[in-house]
This record gives structure tokens, sequence and C-alpha cells, in this order.
């Protein structure tokens, strides 16, 4: 079902520098192409129903304004929702950091959709945790990242699956494991840190969404 060289190779990540409500920030950045017009791949973000089948479901007061909650997930504020461009919430898993979320849409080639996805916290409080504990929980984050962004791409492809187990299937946890290591150069580029830190992220990373694989993702 997966393909997970070509569902690696899809995303561009990085580390950016995206603000927050409070200031300066650090983000999570993916990008990647859907082959699909981009009222689909909108409808896909902000339907109820739809959400429920790629992600999570989701309730709420879903508009401007309003608030939501993933279940099992993070909840927040919808913050901004300029159809079919843009969305933007805060995103606040339990008793966790407040955080925001952006995700930027925009036309294609050949009839495609780009989509970007921002995750931004406040650039202080990532920095400082990375110098005491390093980037593995950083890496972690993108990794659910991906597995949504691979969940979305498997919905508007009409690949049937169940996202309240997803992540549990063997091609599942090497996509994950393949993920840990696709976030190393953005974040050793961050922060410039040692091959021998980047490892020990990964190996963190995989400890969470890959355990079964070992380190270097091969079982």
């Amino acid at each position: 079902m997966i393909d997970v060289v070509n569902q690696i190779n899809a995303t561009h990540r990085e580390i950016g520098d995206q603000a927050v409500a409070t200031g300066p920030g650090r983000s999570l950045l993916l990008r990647r192409t859907y082959d699909a017009s981009i009222e689909e791949v909108w409808s896909a973000c902000t339907d109820p129903d739809r959400i429920g089948r790629w992600l999570a479901p989701i309730e709420g007061d879903l508009r401007l304004g309003g608030t939501f909650q993933l279940k099992g997930n993070a909840g927040g504020e919808i913050l901004r929702c300029e159809e079919p461009h843009l969305i933007k919430v805060t995103w606040v898993l339990g008793e966790g950091m407040p955080t925001e979320v952006e995700v930027r849409l925009a036309p294609g080639g050949d009839g495609g959709t780009v989509l970007e996805l921002e995750h931004a916290a406040p650039a202080e409080t990532v920095d400082g945790m990375v110098r005491l504990y390093g980037p593995g929980a950083t890496i972690g984050i993108g990794v659910g990242w991906d597995l949504a962004l691979l969940g979305l791409d498997l919905f508007l492809r009409d690949v049937a699956f169940d996202p309240a187990t997803w992540g549990d299937r063997p091609e599942e946890k090497e996509f994950a494991a393949a993920s840990c290591r696709a976030w190393g150069p953005a974040v050793q580029a961050a922060w410039d840190i040692s091959d021998d830190d980047l490892a020990a992220a990964v190996a963190f990373a995989m400890q969470h969404h890959a355990p079964e694989t070992g380190t270097d993702g091969n079982g």
C-alpha cells in the first residue's frame, strides 16, 4: 500500500522560524504536492467527516473563532480560515505548551495542489529544550506530521486505511523509521549538532515511532 521511498521523497522538510503570538518562533515546515485540486484538498482538511477518515475524529465549534478537539490528539482555537488557501489554529496537546499550526494551499502543476504545513512554538522554549535534551522530541513531532500527510495522500487517492490504528502495520513502521532519518539533515542544520548527537536523537524518535525497526530502520 505504501511506497516508502517515494512517499518520503515527496515531502520537503525544514526547521523554520515562523513567529507565534507571543513572539519569535521555531517551526517544523513540511511541503508536498498532492494529485488533487485545491478545492478537494481544502475539503479534506476542513470537512469534519473527511478529517475523521485520514487524521482523527474531530468535534467542536468548527468556524473562525471557534474551537476544535481531535480525538486522542490536540485541540485548540481556529485563528484564521481563508477558503481555499489558509487555515491557522492553536495546537495544544493535553497540558502541553500552546503551539500554532498553519496549513497553506496553492495550485500546483497539472491540476495538483501544493500543501505547506508549519507547526510553530516559542523559539526560546524549543531551543532551550534542544540544548538540554537534544532534538529527539522535535524529530518525533516531525514524524507525526509526516504520518498525517501520508494519511492525507492515501485518503485523496481513495486507499482504504484506519487512522485509529495508523502506525501499527510493518510498512507504516518502516515509513516512520525512514521519516526519523529524513528529518536528520534539517535538525542538524538548525542546531549545528554533531553526528553522534544526531544519531542519538534519531534513535530516541525511533523508540517511540518505530521501536521494532532498530536504529538503522532495517529490522
